[in-house]
């Protein structure tokens, strides 16, 4: 069953790759004998699906998931079962995703009104002053 993303947007099953490992973590007696966590796969460089602008975006945002080849790879161990540990791992997948598939908004520089430089300038002169006061008084000067 592909992994659904947003609207419109499905991960086909073929372009992820499960495996599963041992894990620490909860499982009592089981964890040395059941391979729970789960090792999900993405292969972002050969993906279909997205685009160049969310590929980009994606690679910044995945940081040291991202593997040599150009791998999102996501481990999900939090669990006692391969099935819980699958649900995380897709889940995280599909919020990095998300995340990605926002475009940010390019910021506009602007500059400080007129009003609000003569304020900053002001209160300068005024902090400037009131330590002057505060100083120690020396008679030779």
């Amino acid at each position: 069953m592909p992994l659904s993303i947003a609207a419109g947007i499905e991960i086909p099953d073929q372009e992820l790759a499960l495996s599963f490992v041992r894990a620490s973590g909860p499982g009592g007696q089981n964890v040395n004998k059941v391979a729970t966590a789960v090792q999900l796969r993405y292969d972002l460089a050969h993906s279909r699906v997205l685009g160049e602008d969310v590929k980009t975006r994606l690679r910044v945002l995945s940081g040291r998931r991202l593997t040599v080849d150009g791998a999102i790879l996501i481990i999900a161990r939090n669990h006692r079962t391969q099935e819980r540990n699958r649900r995380e791992a897709e889940q995280r997948l599909a919020d990095l995703i998300r995340r990605a598939l926002t475009v940010p908004k390019v910021r506009k520089r602007t500059r400080p009104t007129r009003a609000a430089h003569e304020r900053r300038l002001e209160h300068k002169a005024r902090q400037r002053t009131a330590k002057r006061l505060r100083r120690t008084v020396h008679w030779d000067e």
